[in-house]
């Protein structure tokens, strides 16, 4: 089973870590990535539910990446959009892999 609280905390630890020294934009694009867990894994399903959310999607080898934008760029609203698209492609075997501000 998932743990979305450590999830949480590596997502408020990142958020933090990124803000030291660096001016963070008010809102940006956020681009969540997640790696395919399985061979046979449901691409085209996984991105269409994604997109039925609003995410823009996109996958290049193991690795499905869903923007989301231009949101508000704090720690509480990156979960909330992590969280959601986590729970989107769960089922779908991907598992998170971070998120970063597109460029």
């Amino acid at each position: 089973m998932h743990d979305f609280r450590e999830q949480r905390a590596d997502t408020f630890e990142t958020f933090a870590k990124v803000g030291r020294g660096v001016k963070l934009p008010k809102t940006a694009v956020v681009v969540y990535e997640f790696v395919a867990e399985e061979v046979d894994t449901a691409w085209a399903a996984a991105e269409k539910a994604l997109r039925a959310k609003g995410f823009k999607t996109s996958h290049a080898g193991d690795v499905l990446q869903a923007r989301i934008g231009p949101i508000v760029i704090d720690a509480e609203t990156v979960w909330q959009w992590e969280r959601l698209a986590t729970e989107i492609v769960l089922p779908f075997q991907f598992e998170p892999d971070g998120w970063e501000l597109d460029d």
